[in-house]
């Protein structure tokens, strides 16, 4: 019989690189090494993009655009990005339901899913739709959410998808009605999910636990605060502008990272509930969804090591520190600077930046938002005096989402997930398109280098 102390080597054999795998991996890194410029000779676009930004056309879309260049004079050149929504710009939207003074997650959701906006009448009878679906299945919390509760929301949000598809007696149903129950079902119970599976896990590690339901009077946005909060309470600002990140965070083309892998996985067949897990994967990770918070750990770091904030010099060497490798995580990032696309501006930052500066003043965060614009104006002539740039530098979106989540005191661990949160529209309606239009799994093309080999008996091998 094996004995306890041998069980508990055993484990912890699992989650240490031992010097087998130190050795196995050096395999891997040998044989697994590709020469770089095998990918320009044979013209392979690297992140399915050329040089320029301009992605490889895999698909067609009427869900939502985002422009960086107009054509002058024949050419493309770039300009001021947009973004939009069934043929809306993203920043007539805001203004829209801003003007209107009502939350704009619900209506726009509407927009995305369905291809048109709503009336009132036809825009209360979603939101009455979302609100009877705000529910999990009995005992769900307790069963699954506290079972385990993880310290990664995202892994945690993850698991908790899974789960309720053994819940649902149509779980492999494509068919389109079908896929959207499933759809309007996980965009109401995704901020349940998220939030209580924060506080599941904060509870084992010792602290109170409360669990809110969510109040059918309230938006998707004021139901985060008031489930979040222990004393239910938050501003209209507040909510104003976490509404107005979901929003701005909700879509994005077809070809962003997380989106595209809802159309591949989405082209296999699968379930909704593991398609929707595989582009939370997707989202999870530090290039993607995980940039926001990327960006506040950076910031956290600038404002230890640069003693005075409003020293342009002082500033402008933690700049060059961080693209030397020789600050914050030795990456050689300015994190929150750039984008795939836009090389002017990106409209959702553009926006945000607008709310960004009331916020800060309602909560006391002058000096912080000062920092970030210096920084923002600041990073891309550091940039460009280091580096060969093909296209323009600018503020992304998560330059300043996660400066608004510090301020609204979200957790760092629920930056991902409140993205997710919103993206998830996005995600479905994609996946309700994928459906509609295409019955052919995605598979591209990768260009075999390895020579053909004879196969060799073991005794023969050296």
């Amino acid at each position: 019989m094996m004995t306890m102390d041998r069980k508990d080597d055993q484990t912890q054999t699992l989650f240490e690189v031992t010097p087998e795998i130190s050795h196995f991996a050096e395999l891997c890194e040998r044989n697994n090494a590709i020469d770089k410029d095998l990918y320009t000779k044979y013209e392979v676009k690297r992140g399915l993009r050329d040089l320029n930004g301009k992605g490889v056309l895999a698909g067609l879309t009427n869900i939502s655009d985002v422009c960086a260049k107009k054509i002058v004079n024949g050419e493309e050149v770039p300009c001021a990005g947009n973004l939009y929504y069934r043929g809306y710009n993203i920043k007539d939207l805001v203004q829209g339901f801003l003007k209107d003074k009502h939350y704009g997650f619900e209506e726009i959701a509407y927009l995305l899913l369905f291809g048109e906006l709503p009336n009132q009448k036809e825009l209360q009878t979603f939101h009455e739709t979302l609100v009877e679906r705000r529910t999990l299945p009995p005992t769900f919390v307790r069963d699954v959410i506290m079972k385990a509760p993880s310290r990664d929301m995202m892994n945690s949000l993850s698991r908790s998808i899974l789960s309720l598809y053994t819940y649902d007696p149509h779980a492999d149903d494509t068919s389109i009605p079908n896929v959207l129950r499933q759809c309007l079902n996980l965009i109401s119970q995704f901020p349940m999910l998220m939030v209580y599976g924060y506080h599941a896990y904060n509870y084992r590690m010792g602290d109170d636990l409360f669990i809110y339901a969510p109040s059918p009077e309230l938006s998707t946005a004021e139901n985060i605060l008031m489930m979040l909060r222990e004393n239910k309470k938050y501003t209209k600002l507040e909510a104003k502008i976490l509404d107005m990140a979901l929003v701005l965070h909700m879509d994005h083309g077809g070809g962003n990272n997380s989106t595209f892998t809802t159309h591949v996985v989405t082209s296999s067949g699968t379930d909704t509930y593991s398609t929707i897990v595989a582009a939370m994967a997707s989202l999870k990770g530090p290039k993607h969804g995980g940039a926001n918070i990327k960006v506040t750990q950076m910031f956290d770091d600038m404002m230890e090591k640069v003693s005075d904030w409003e020293d342009d010099d002082e500033v402008r060497q933690y700049l060059n520190d961080l693209l030397d490798k020789k600050a914050f995580d030795q990456k050689g990032l300015i994190y929150g600077m750039g984008h795939a696309i836009y090389s002017v501006s990106d409209p959702r930052a553009d926006i945000f930046k607008k709310f960004v500066k009331q916020l800060a003043r309602e909560k006391g965060c002058e000096k912080e938002y000062a920092l970030y614009e210096k920084v923002e104006h600041m990073a891309p002539e550091v940039i460009g005096e280091k580096r060969k740039i093909y296209k323009g530098v600018n503020a992304n979106v998560d330059f300043y989402s996660g400066l608004v989540y510090r301020m609204l005191d979200l957790p760092p661990s629920l930056y991902t997930p409140i993205f997710a949160a919103a993206r998830i529209v996005g995600w479905s309606a994609h996946r309700l398109e994928e459906l509609k239009n295409v019955d052919k799994i995605i598979r591209p093309a990768y260009k075999p280098l390895a020579e053909y080999k004879e196969y060799v008996r073991m005794d023969d091998r050296s």
